[in-house]
């Protein structure tokens, strides 16, 4: 196992839009029995609420004087909720999922005198000007390509022999041609996340600085190797290589598709693992790092897995503080979320599938993990626009009209 992980998240956390107004109204957060802590998590296939209520139980067990409430969003993000309640003054304690960024970190605590902070992944790659208002469980990386065993091997596949994107492509075809869907997509976030699964593996390998020299105009999307990246991804529509009518699909639909057998392979992060667990698919399904048009293998695209921030307006900070403590340094919760979700933490190990096996290979086995985090940090925002071009691909643009609409709102947001 590698000693040290560089790691950071997910695409689909969009940073927190700074709430304006922020008043001191709302709910008293106590009963007559001790503190209520709201707590803001995003809903997944892996993290249900039922398995929020049970771990925050665990928790209350353990405290008897404090009880956690699982706020639920509905159809909105956990981002979108905060803020809505940050807004109408109504603050919740803690929120699971927010990445901070330089222009809203006073939203939430500076956990950089909790000598327990320091010592959770990611901390000093996730810090703001040297402070530190998030902790996470653990960490995921996410430029992986899943596969369809048999649909490889009625195809005539090796996957050890693709490397390249050409590579990549070429066995779409002849996937294709076996009678499966190549390349499993979906609408929701997804679309845009796979695209940055596959094209920051190559860019960001050959560039680590890459997005901090767009941050200061030094680079542009329609001058780098983001272009290709865009074209083989139109090309792929173009083939049908990738189904138009799936961005009609929600992330869910577009995993059990996979999951079914009814495309051969899946852009997805190791979050992906608990699912084929779940469906008792792990030994059918094989796993390869993110082909690119540079260096193999790659660095991996990761993140912070899990992570917590406390809302500087809590009415209970001093209990948020302790809870979130809980959450990232109790060894039972850890391995928990971890197991939960299909993530990394040296020194916790838990049981593994195969399919488990071989991402934690893939991850010993990678140069770097490539966190978009601190400097390295997109705009507010950056997430949401990115699905909206690597989207409109699918309904007539260009690569070049995609590569240029980012660098169009990427230059409006300065």
């Amino acid at each position: 196992m590698r000693t040290t992980w560089r790691r950071a998240c997910a695409f689909a956390v969009a940073p927190l839009v700074m709430a304006s107004a922020v008043a001191c109204g709302g709910g008293s957060g106590d009963d007559a029995e001790g503190t209520t802590l709201r707590v803001i998590v995003n809903i997944s296939p892996n993290l249900t609420e039922k398995y929020w209520n049970d771990l925050f139980a665990q928790y209350e067990k353990k405290h008897p004087g404090v009880k956690v409430k699982l706020e639920l969003t509905g159809t909105i993000s956990a981002n979108a909720k905060l803020t809505q309640d940050l807004a109408a003054g109504d603050p919740p304690d803690v929120a699971q999922q927010i990445t901070p960024t330089p222009e809203n970190a006073s939203l939430f605590a500076d956990l950089s005198d909790q000598p327990w902070a320091a010592d959770t992944p990611l901390a000093e790659q996730y810090a703001i000007d040297g402070k530190r208002y998030v902790v996470g469980v653990g960490e995921q990386i996410q430029s992986l390509v899943f596969y369809n065993k048999a649909a490889f091997a009625k195809a005539g596949l090796d996957a050890t022999k693709i490397r390249t994107i050409d590579q990549f492509t070429d066995a779409m075809g002849k996937l294709k041609s076996a009678g499966y869907k190549p390349l499993q997509t979906s609408g929701q976030w997804v679309t845009g996340a796979q695209f940055s699964m596959m094209a920051d593996a190559g860019v960001l390998t050959e560039d680590p600085k890459w997005t901090a020299k767009r941050n200061d105009g030094k680079v542009s999307f329609a001058d780098s190797g983001y272009l290709p990246y865009l074209e083989h991804y139109k090309e792929w529509i173009d083939t049908g290589h990738l189904d138009k009518s799936a961005l009609g699909l929600t992330y869910a639909d577009g995993q059990t598709a996979f999951l079914n057998g009814k495309s051969a392979m899946y852009i997805m992060g190791s979050y992906f693992v608990p699912a084929a667990d779940a469906a008792k698919k792990s030994d059918d399904i094989g796993v390869f790092t993110m082909p690119t048009d540079g260096a193999y293998p790659s660095g991996q695209f990761g993140n912070m897995s899990n992570p917590y921030v406390v809302v500087n307006k809590s009415r209970h900070r001093a209990e948020a503080i302790d809870f979130v403590k809980w959450l990232v340094t109790d060894p039972a919760a850890i391995k928990s979320q971890l197991a939960a979700d299909g993530n990394l933490r040296e020194g916790f190990s838990y049981p593994m599938s195969s399919l488990g096996a071989s991402v934690q290979k893939i991850l010993d086995g990678a140069p770097s993990v490539i966190v978009k985090s601190g400097p390295s940090q997109p705009i507010a925002g950056f997430s949401d626009e990115l699905n909206k071009q690597v989207q409109s691909l699918y309904t007539g643009a260009s690569a070049q009209d995609a590569a240029e609409g980012l660098d169009q709102w990427w230059n409006s947001q300065s």
